[in-house]
């Protein structure tokens, strides 16, 4: 890597394959949910996660690169996490299941955030407008879902699982 536009590609390639990773998951745990609100909204997060994908494999190709070019750890250890925690855990109660389904696809969404907000920076640094306005939207859906997330998991979700 020799300059931040380096930086900047390996980056959103990194985010394309924490993306990838993450709406299998969150497949699976949408699959998990026994709240019906829990699980439309993590259905919600799949389509927002697919279309950050897109999104991100467009801005790639345009710049000549492979969205394919990077795999990202961080990410894989965080989907290891989910399965582990929500998927494969024995849980004697469907809201406790629920609350921990909401605790790891957060802990996923606070990683897309941070990455998005890196690429962000990265974009307005080198002046690619079209970038910025792209990413910051994917930005912003990340923000929405985990908003949404936290406002069912402490109006709904914890209080049944207490």
């Amino acid at each position: 890597m020799n300059n931040l536009k380096d930086v900047y590609i390996d980056q959103l390639q990194d985010l394309y394959s924490a993306n990838s990773q993450s709406a299998e998951v969150t497949e699976a745990l949408a699959d998990a949910a026994t709240d019906e609100n829990l699980r439309v909204l993590l259905q919600k997060g799949v389509s927002g996660i697919r279309d950050g994908m897109e999104q991100v494999a467009g801005l790639i190709r345009g710049h000549d690169a492979d969205p394919n070019g990077e795999h990202c750890k961080g990410m894989e250890g965080l989907v290891r996490e989910a399965r582990a925690h929500a998927l494969e855990e024995d849980f004697g109660d469907d809201a406790a299941r629920d609350a921990m389904i909401i605790t790891q696809y957060q802990r996923m969404a606070h990683y897309a955030i941070a990455g998005y907000g890196c690429v962000v920076a990265f974009a307005g640094r080198l002046d690619l407008k079209e970038d910025i306005g792209t990413l910051q939207d994917c930005l912003d859906a990340c923000y929405d879902g985990d908003r949404q997330m936290t406002e069912l998991a402490t109006s709904d979700i914890n209080a049944a699982a207490a």
